[in-house]
């Protein structure tokens, strides 16, 4: 029998198509099979730098790892990152190439086409299996003539079509139903089977829905995946305003995350999400800081125009009243932000300059090359013992002039400390999967809590046990013809 790439689509966004796919490129590697992801196209703020400094998304990052392999940018050759008023900047092969509206990017279909080609073919020759994900549904009929993720793609790779569906948000058969009911005529033969996630409850009950559903359609349905709760990274900040993160039992430390109107990287909160006796939540009105013992200003794709959005909605004066009193921790824009001003002449995010909290003596002006980095960052003046690893994603050259400031890293700028005024800045991401870094935090608020396991021994936990659960909730072979 032939082995083909298989493609996982979805009923929306949101369905679970991500983590899906994760699992079953773990399932694969588990198996013995040489396997690879691929996403043509990813919209997300949630992005990572490869070991050769190029920039990709953070879900296909997760993927690679689930493949036990490097991530590779081939792997996200387009990754769009909005910038807010209708435009995105494109990322093509992990380099930025330019920020156009959504309107002006349709333009450049076909050059983007053949990058996606080439980018896969050059794939496809080195893996057995190259395990494609979509993007939100390919049954938005405004935008299947442009739409390269989808079924496009699916066509160029050759691959088995598999639709998921959340059933926890309800309408699972009539979103299968109406999906592929609106699919081009020419790519319905490419769909093989639909895949029901986030089922709740007695599968007895569901079967005489998945047995009458033949009626209505002729593409079977060839799977039911358990709603499975998870500590990997979410990829859509929709789920943020929903995100429960509450813990049963005795929390020592309540961490509150400002929820800017376009943070990116929030993935770094993961790994305190997932350790006990934290709690972490994301805070939308300013009155709601004094609840919590550290406050966090996360990244933004957007620094100007969060910045702006801070001092309009009362955030700017809540914090400047609680600077000093509580912990205020800003990491990339955030780290920006508690600066005395942000400046960008060039208009590389949002032309102008604004002020910021003035908690560090800089000043951060905006630059078109971006810095993208990632490795282990030497710590100064003993505090900690080991090197820490993360990576960098920014734009801004950060100028410290704060004598006050006590530099942790070597790289100026990477990490500071005022411990009399209880801030912390940095640039990295990825900084909370450092357990030491993490006893350090805990240590400021004399809090015992101990961390069992790493975030790295987490998560490829969490990826064999979804490996398994899709293996048995599988009803036919995925890859063979």
């Amino acid at each position: 029998m032939k082995i083909k790439h298989i493609m996982i689509q979805g009923t929306s966004s949101n369905v679970g198509k991500s983590i899906i796919t994760a699992g079953i490129c773990r399932m694969l590697a588990n198996k013995g099979y040489k396997v690879a992801p691929f996403k043509a196209q990813n919209m997300a703020l949630n992005s990572g730098v490869t070991f050769d400094g190029l920039e990709m998304g953070r879900a296909q990052i997760l993927q690679a790892e689930a493949c036990k392999i490097l991530p590779d940018v081939r792997m996200n050759p387009i990754l769009l990152k909005p910038t807010g008023g209708g435009k995105s900047q494109v990322i093509r092969l992990g380099k930025p190439y330019k920020t156009v509206s959504y309107k002006d990017y349709y333009k450049m279909y076909e050059e983007n086409l053949k990058i996606v080609k080439e980018a896969f073919y050059s794939l496809s020759k080195e893996f057995d299996i190259i395990v494609l994900e979509g993007a939100g549904s390919p049954a938005e009929i405004n935008l299947q003539k442009f739409d390269i993720v989808n079924m496009k793609m699916a066509e160029i790779a050759d691959a088995k079509v598999y639709i998921v569906g959340d059933i926890d948000r309800g309408g699972v058969f009539a979103a299968f139903k109406g999906t592929y009911d609106l699919i081009q005529p020419q790519y319905k033969k490419l769909v093989k089977g639909f895949i029901i996630n986030k089922f709740r409850g007695d599968l007895s009950l569901l079967k005489p829905g998945i047995d009458e559903f033949k009626n209505f359609c002729e593409i079977p349905i060839i799977g039911v995946i358990p709603y499975f709760e998870h500590n990997l990274e979410d990829e859509d900040s929709q789920n943020l305003f929903t995100k429960k993160n509450k813990k049963n039992g005795e929390i020592l430390l309540n961490i509150g995350i400002i929820k800017l109107p376009h943070i990116s990287n929030f993935t770094d909160f993961q790994p305190l999400e997932n350790i006990e006796k934290i709690n972490v939540a994301y805070v939308t009105k300013p009155e709601n800081l004094e609840n919590y013992d550290f406050i966090i200003i996360p990244g933004s794709k957007n620094t100007i125009s969060d910045m702006d959005y801070l001092l309009k909605k009362g955030f700017y004066e809540q914090l400047k009243k609680l600077y000093g009193k509580k912990w205020i921790m800003g990491i990339c824009g955030g780290f920006q932000m508690l600066g005395k001003k942000i400046i960008d002449s060039l208009g590389v995010e949002n032309k102008g300059e604004i002020k910021g909290f003035g908690f560090i003596d800089m000043i951060t002006e905006m630059k078109e090359e971006k810095i993208l980095k990632i490795g282990e960052y030497l710590p100064a003046n003993g505090f900690l013992k080991n090197s820490i690893h993360g990576y960098e994603i920014h734009h801004g050259s950060t100028i410290i002039n704060d004598r006050d400031v006590i530099d942790i890293l070597e790289n100026k700028g990477l990490l500071v400390f005022n411990k009399k005024n209880k801030i912390i800045g940095t640039y990295l991401h990825g900084i909370f999967e450092n357990s030491e870094f993490l006893q350090f935090i805990f240590k400021l608020f004399n809090k015992q809590i101990v961390i069992n396991k790493t975030y790295k021994e987490l998560k490829e936990e969490t990826l064999n046990k979804l490996a398994d659960l899709i293996e048995n909730s599988i009803f036919g072979d995925l890859i063979n013809d």
